[in-house]
């Protein structure tokens, strides 16, 4: 009985194995072929052409920060993959039999907004991977950042934050106040849900929880979120 049981999870193993493999190399090829339809290069470059692209010198800090504190807290830290809250993420995912989780960390959703739709499926999220381990590789943190925040979608047809601070504020995205900053930093998760025109409200709610994030990682104190909302 105990061979046939470990004979059975020895099968189990080496099938997952060989899936694992397949997955690997499909995705491989996926990232292969975008980056063949269009260099790294040429796809940075395609950003910063924009009219409305913005450094981060022109960004106030409490935006990044606030970014940083809601997208990817470990973002300083990992090299493209967050490995902790892809284990956290594919944990959920087994429990509510769901592709729900992403673990995306801000590298990996640059790279999939510089490449692939937003189809989930196993084999994209390896391409993704692909493209964040080269990302990291050939620019630093503070290229990433500026190229992420330049590049997300804010709803109402804005792409990247000078865009959103010009249709949503009507300023310079350097002028943003401290609420501002919180409130743009929560859109891009869900931009058809919290789109300023449509929800406000629920815009208002993910502000909260981006607060909360900052507290929490260490970038404002306790009386500094109190301040935002006064």
């Amino acid at each position: 009985m105990r061979k046939t049981i470990l004979r059975l999870l020895l099968l189990v193993v080496a099938v997952a194995v060989m899936a694992g493999c397949v997955l690997i190399g499909r995705g491989y090829q996926m990232y292969q072929a975008a980056l063949t339809q269009q260099s790294l290069e040429s796809k940075v470059e395609e950003i910063q052409s924009d009219s409305s692209y913005t450094e981060l010198s022109e960004l106030p800090q409490m935006y990044l920060n606030a970014v940083v504190a809601v997208e990817d807290h470990r973002f300083e830290q990992h090299f493209g993959i967050d490995l902790i809250a892809i284990g956290r993420a594919a944990w959920n995912n087994l429990t509510t039999w769901s592709l729900r989780e992403g673990g995306s960390t801000i590298t990996q959703q640059l790279a999939k907004n510089m490449y692939f739709t937003q189809e989930k499926s196993f084999i994209r999220k390896v391409a993704e991977m692909f493209v964040a381990f080269q990302l990291e590789h050939t620019y630093t943190k503070d290229e990433i950042l500026e190229l992420y925040v330049n590049s997300i979608y804010f709803g109402d047809g804005y792409y990247g934050i000078g865009d959103a601070c010009k249709g949503y504020l009507n300023k310079a995205p350097i002028e943003m106040t401290n609420y501002e900053c919180t409130l743009m930093a929560g859109i891009p998760n869900a931009p058809s849900v919290y789109s300023l025109t449509e929800n406000p409200a629920l815009a208002e709610q993910r502000q909260k929880y981006v607060v909360r994030q900052m507290v929490k990682y260490g970038y404002i104190t306790e009386d500094q979120a109190q301040s935002v909302f006064k």
